[in-house]
């Protein structure tokens, strides 16, 4: 994106995913994202020109074992200014990725500061690719300077579940792009308390969302889902003085997000690598100290990254963990590492042409030169 009219989401309708006269609307928002450059192609039939600039050659050029390294994080920010230190958060390994997708709910107040600061954080050899707004919902999506020229088009849409509200809180953002030959699509959502409390009556309406993911070859859906445990306070505390190492089984038998997946009411088809971390949600700010109000909120796993192949074992989870450094919201953020197959393309993708935000890369490398 060139500038900040490549961001503008005002080619789509506001609409309620949780609404049943809205059932079409949402699902026709993110139906645009299959459009002719990002449809699900045929790569079974070949006809994939070497010569082609994302053709075999290229592809074996910069990735020999077709495969590609994708980060994806999620974290509710509580509308809390960004830390200092986001390095803990994207500098998590030492191996290279090739993309960075970062999904923020309740976001800090100045989203190009935010891009800005990722920018100086991730350096100079990655690019902002495409960011997206929707209110204080944000997608960020940087890619390494080389891949930059093998990405296509981007298509964008979102859906929100406050209709009438002047912050837009609650929704989605969806994204979809091929990299090479193969399509991608990310969503990043905070879905309301309430859909998780009341079970798959309230959710079916997204359940039509997600047959339209069926179209892509790799899918993330990510965000403060919502989801909580089925427990009481008392129990859950009691479960969690019990905790030996990383096995979490006896928090996520309560789990509603996966009982949900596992009766057919939400996500289809999509997997999640086991957790082996805490529950992400509710701390009170700066402390790693489960919510002390007089509400006393249940903590929960609602924060989570969840993926979908069009082919088994096309996508590898190389790790899945939460930041527990970062306090500033009383979420903690979650991520996953992926290791991803990818496929040549062939020449009538219409590429992105190597555009990127150069203004947000050039303030945040010079950012980071001043911190030197």
């Amino acid at each position: 994106m060139a500038d900040e009219k490549s961001s503008d989401l005002s080619h789509s309708k506001y609409c309620d995913i949780t609404s049943k006269n809205t059932k079409k609307s949402a699902f026709s928002l993110l139906t645009r994202l299959r459009s002719k450059n990002i449809r699900k192609r045929s790569y079974l039939h070949g006809n994939f020109g070497s010569s082609a600039v994302i053709g075999a050659r290229e592809l074996d050029r910069y990735f020999p074992d077709r495969r590609l390294r994708l980060y994806v994080a999620t974290w509710n920010m509580e509308g809390k200014d960004y830390p200092q230190n986001v390095e803990n958060l994207l500098l998590s390994s030492d191996d290279t990725k090739d993309i960075y997708v970062i999904g923020v709910q309740e976001g800090c107040p100045n989203r190009r500061e935010w891009e800005i600061k990722l920018q100086e954080t991730l350096g100079p050899h990655y690019v902002l690719y495409h960011s997206s707004g929707l209110g204080v919902l944000y997608l960020t999506i940087f890619v390494r300077r080389e891949l930059i020229w093998f990405c296509s088009e981007v298509e964008h849409t979102h859906v929100t579940t406050r209709l009438f509200h002047h912050v837009k809180t609650k929704g989605a953002l969806g994204v979809a792009f091929t990299v090479f030959g193969t399509s991608f699509l990310f969503i990043n959502s905070h879905l309301r308390f309430g859909q998780s409390r009341r079970g798959s009556r309230t959710i079916k309406p997204s359940l039509r969302v997600s047959v339209c993911t069926s179209r892509f070859d790799r899918v993330f859906w990510f965000g403060d889902l919502n989801f909580q445990l089925k427990e009481d306070r008392k129990n859950v505390e009691s479960l969690l003085q019990k905790i030996e190492g990383k096995d979490m089984s006896s928090l996520l038998k309560h789990d509603h997000l996966n009982e949900a997946k596992n009766n057919g009411s939400i996500f289809l088809g999509f997997k999640e690598h086991t957790i082996d971390f805490l529950p992400t949600y509710k701390f009170d700010i700066g402390t790693d100290t489960y919510d002390t109000s007089a509400k006393q909120r249940l903590p929960s796993y609602t924060d989570r990254v969840l993926f979908k192949s069009q082919c088994e074992g096309d996508v590898r989870v190389l790790r899945y963990d939460s930041c527990p450094v970062l306090k500033t919201s009383d979420h903690r953020p979650v991520f996953g590492i992926f290791e991803v197959k990818i496929r040549p393309g062939s020449d009538d993708i219409p590429l992105a042409g190597g555009r990127f935000d150069r203004k947000i890369y050039v303030t945040g490398i010079r950012r980071k030169g001043q911190k030197k």
